[in-house]
């Protein structure tokens, strides 16, 4: 049996952005045609296909909900080519993260996989998780998810030789966070509030061309371990709480083998070892360009890092149909 850390060596880098460029292109033929179902499903359909073609024996740990819940890339659900004989890969997934802003037309719409070596990935179930994140350059323990906004924000800007309000902090726009908003404002630090896609809110924090300093708030667990494996290839820190809001999913975390519902994850707990993510844009954003269409041609742009070598590629990707010629 080959060996994981080999196969991410041997296959799996620039074959993740194919997968990832399928989804995006895929849903990307519904952008402004309000029909998030629509665009979530040919996303999904487009990367299950893609990653069964892929010579692994992989698992979908993050994946579309539980079996019962999702017909493809469910929880759990085994892909590849080479089941039982192959290199043996966790896989977290979102093959449309930011459903509504793809139905939109809005910004920052991806199409989003990391993998890692079995075990690698946190198996989170799909409720809540408060998180708070910052990219690279940091001091371990500048963040701590058991403090407030604000002494977050004040250790931030001690660390950066800043003012407090020179903060910028990344928030979804929800009404559960009216008061992080509130304290953040009476602190006088921007505020970026984002309708939808926490992943990319989290990844913004580690460009220093969005501008952002930190990303905080409450959204998808799932979510919040593709964040995690993204900052790991970085160097970024993220934090993590499981939330629950009904009996139902608690008793869900449990059938995952989450005895304590109240521990705080660090990067590490969410995302060891080597790992790989990639995100290809849907719709153009403060990270990626989305998917662009000519006559002859379709253009995507997809960010692909690993951990092990800290390496941060962008590839800029022109699809030509068959038949069509290349204008020099």
């Amino acid at each position: 049996m080959t060996l994981a850390s080999d196969a991410l060596d041997r296959v799996l880098v620039l074959e993740m952005v194919r997968v990832t460029e399928a989804a995006a292109i895929a849903a990307s033929k519904l952008i402004g045609r309000g029909d998030k179902d629509g665009a979530d499903a040919a996303a999904v359909e487009a990367m299950r296909a893609a990653l069964n073609q892929l010579p692994m024996d992989g698992i979908v740990v993050i994946g579309e909900g539980e079996r019962d819940e999702a017909p493809m890339l469910y929880i759990g659900e085994k892909v590849g080519s080479a089941q039982g004989s192959g290199p043996q890969i966790d896989i977290a997934l979102d093959p449309l993260e930011g459903t509504d802003l793809t139905a939109s037309g809005g910004p920052n719409a991806l199409a989003v996989l990391a993998i890692a070596e079995r075990g690698g990935l946190l198996n989170a179930p799909d409720t809540y998780m408060q998180k708070l994140a910052v990219g690279p350059g940091y001091a371990e323990g500048v963040i701590d998810i058991n403090k407030s906004p604000a002494d977050n924000v004040h250790s931030i800007a001690h660390a950066k030789g800043v003012n407090p309000g020179d903060i910028i902090a990344c928030v979804l726009d929800r009404p559960r966070h009216a008061e992080i908003i509130a304290e953040l404002r009476s602190l006088g630090c921007g505020i970026m509030l984002i309708p939808d896609g926490d992943v990319a809110g989290a990844m913004a924090t580690a460009d220093p061309g969005t501008g952002i300093d930190v990303y905080m708030g409450t959204g998808g667990a799932p979510e919040g371990v593709l964040a995690a494996a993204a900052l790991r290839c970085v160097g970024g820190q993220i934090q993590g709480k499981l939330v629950f809001r009904n009996d139902d999913e608690v008793a869900r975390a449990r059938r995952w083998g989450i005895d304590d519902l109240d521990r705080i994850y660090a990067i590490h707990d969410m995302a060891k070892g080597d790992c790989i993510f990639a995100a290809t844009g849907v719709t153009d954003g403060s990270l990626l360009k989305g998917v662009h269409r000519t006559k002859s041609c379709i253009t995507t742009e997809t960010l692909v890092m690993r951990a092990s070598s800290g390496t941060v590629r962008r590839v800029a990707t022109e699809h030509y149909r068959l038949g069509s010629k290349r204008s020099l």
